[in-house]
């Protein structure tokens, strides 16, 4: 099939283009330029007045399959991907059962496939059963396709077995992503430490829940070798500790998600779980930090840490509802408004940490729109403002404290493999469905 994209303004940092021109598809990829006529293509999309960009690479998102399936499934998160202009998603391994195994890998991988909608890659837990105490096979989760392995949701606390684990992971040439937090001092917190905690009489959770776990993980990765991204920073002096990282050249990456450069616990109104995730919302000064590390490159990375969970579980208050929001169809919107508005980052800049650092950082061949490349391509209008409306998301999760905030930029086109998979506001599989009946 041959599409031709026209007129689009496109942005391809990874080949230093910013310019308005056409873009040539050719049987799932990249075509050289002017390789057919517009009276050859299948399909002509005019971008006049969008941004052309390559996907977007979520480093961090939850699919809850299998287990779960009643807060999301593979099928519904990669429909929320595909409408946020995701082309290449992460899976955690929190799931039930654990992805522990070469089976569950596997498992996860094909259920993408069929879906089509998103590259779906597994990253494998750390430890069997996420239990903390043994090792799982590294290189037989890699060879069924492993992207990389994490404890996400918690931490491996035996610092003596989290060592093994940066060993064993630099042996096998696996990336380590961390979910920092020091199991000991979160002691039922539920809500930053700070003047809104107390206003709310909830239980706090310090800074240094997340800052000492930090600092353990980048001097046991500077010491075994191993590549280590660290997951949701969310406090200032995460990004001083990468900051650090950076200059004693260890190979430590780091990611920001758009719910902490984007709102602080001041903004929290009431006891809304809405508001819940960890890392908590943190304090103004950390958000400015944060803000800070994305617009001088020292925090590489913008990803979403999507955590759908049902609408029952979220309406219990701080106390009693579970960690975590929603963010995949809302993320381009709102790092573009919070970030490239505002001149933080450029629009390059933004693609970069969205597709091209994410796709680099685990080594799969994305985030780049030359000749021969896969064709997951987003086009976006960055002059339409809408509200936010949770009732439209594809998610299973409608848990989003952004609810109703205005916001500019939206995505128009989802291409995958070449394949328009979101247009419009409709998924491919919707739009298959209307033709049937």
């Amino acid at each position: 099939m041959k599409i031709l994209i026209k007129n689009g303004l496109v942005i391809d940092p990874a080949n230093n283009i910013h310019e308005k021109k056409n873009l040539f598809i050719k049987d799932g990829t990249i075509a050289e330029d002017g390789s057919f006529s517009e009276g050859e293509a299948d399909r002509i999309i005019d971008a006049e007045g969008l941004l052309v960009m390559p996907g977007f690479v979520d480093l961090h998102v939850h699919f809850r399959d299998p287990g779960f399936e009643y807060k999301e499934t593979v099928e519904t998160g990669s429909a929320a991907a595909a409408c946020g202009g995701v082309t290449s998603v992460c899976a955690m391994p929190n799931t039930k059962p654990v992805t522990d195994s070469a089976e569950t890998v596997r498992y996860v991988i094909e259920k993408g496939k069929k879906c089509g909608l998103t590259n779906v890659l597994p990253v494998a837990a750390v430890t069997v059963g996420q239990e903390g105490r043994e090792l799982t096979d590294f290189g037989a989760l890699k060879e069924a396709g492993a992207i990389a392995v994490s404890e996400d949701g918690k931490s491996v606390m035996d610092i003596v077995t989290y060592r093994e684990a940066m060993k064993l992971a630099a042996e096998n040439d696996m990336l380590i992503m961390a979910h920092c937090e020091e199991r000991e001092l979160v002691n039922g917190g539920v809500i930053n430490s700070g003047e809104k905690q107390k206003e709310l009489g909830l239980a706090g959770i310090g800074s240094s829940v997340e800052d000492v776990i930090t600092a353990r993980d980048i001097f046991l990765a500077g010491e075994t070798g191993a590549r280590l991204h660290l997951c949701h920073c969310s406090t200032k002096a995460s990004v001083e500790l990468v900051r650090m990282a950076k200059k004693l050249g260890y190979n430590v990456t780091a990611e920001v998600c758009p719910h902490h450069f984007t709102l602080s616990d001041e903004d929290i109104p009431c006891d809304d779980a809405m508001y819940k995730m960890n890392p908590p919302l943190r304090g103004r000064e950390d958000v400015k930090t944060l803000i800070e590390g994305l617009g001088d490159g020292t925090m590489e990375v913008i990803s979403t840490d999507h955590a759908p969970h049902s609408a029952e579980e979220k309406q219990k208050g701080f106390s009693k509802s579970p960690f975590g929001i929603v963010g995949l169809e809302t993320s381009f919107a709102l790092a573009y408004t919070r970030l490239v508005e505002t001149g933080v980052l450029t629009l390059d800049g933004l693609v970069e940490k969205m597709s091209v650092n994410p796709s680099r950082i685990i080594g799969i061949d994305k985030g780049n729109l030359a000749e021969g490349k896969p064709a997951d391509i987003c086009i976006a209008d960055i002059n339409e403002e809408y509200v936010i409306n949770p009732d439209e998301f594809k998610s299973k999760g409608k848990n989003t404290p952004f609810g109703g905030m205005r916001v500019k930029g939206r995505i128009k086109y989802t291409l995958l493999n070449g394949q328009v998979v979101f247009e419009n506001g409709t998924l491919k599989s919707e739009k298959e469905q209307r033709k049937m009946q």
